[in-house]
């Protein structure tokens, strides 16, 4: 897979890259006629995931190109079962590169509007507004209490 260089100098993926991410979206989240939400594959979500990439793009260019390794060098020309094969072996072996192609793909699908209005959130930014969070049972945090400070006290 060949990369291209974006005008602002941040990498951005080949075409075989995007089709490959694209492909794993729509896997990771699929449309849903049910609830009457899109896919994460959906062209403006898309659209967004590939402008969201930022510091992630290099690992998930990674990803995707140890996905296409995974299937013997064509991740896209699979079948569903050998994709999912391969997305799972890589959830197995590298978290980091899992977890980047989660993140950019879960970011951006949570904000578009038609999965908002699904959940029957305002169409919003929660700051400076916020949202009411109902009190809850505080008991959930003691192991986090137990484990102990992990930061450094400043002077």
């Amino acid at each position: 897979m060949q990369k291209t260089t974006s005008i602002a100098g941040t990498a951005a993926l080949s075409a075989d890259e995007r089709r490959a991410l694209r492909c794993v979206a729509g896997a990771m989240i699929p449309a849903s006629q049910e609830y009457g939400v899109p896919g994460a594959d959906d062209d403006a979500i898309f659209a967004d995931i590939l402008a969201s990439l930022g510091p992630d793009a290099p690992l998930v260019s990674t990803a995707l190109q140890r996905l296409d390794a995974l299937c013997g060098g064509n991740f896209t020309g699979q079948g569903v079962a050998a994709q999912q094969a391969a997305c799972a072996e890589l959830r197995k072996e590298s978290a980091p590169l899992a977890m980047a192609l989660a993140r950019v793909t879960i970011q951006c699908y949570y904000r578009d509007d038609r999965v908002m209005r699904s959940l029957n959130m305002e169409l919003r930014p929660p700051y400076p507004l916020g949202f009411e969070v109902e009190s809850g049972d505080w008991s959930l945090l003691d192991p986090v209490r137990a484990r102990g400070k992990m930061y450094r006290d400043t002077p």
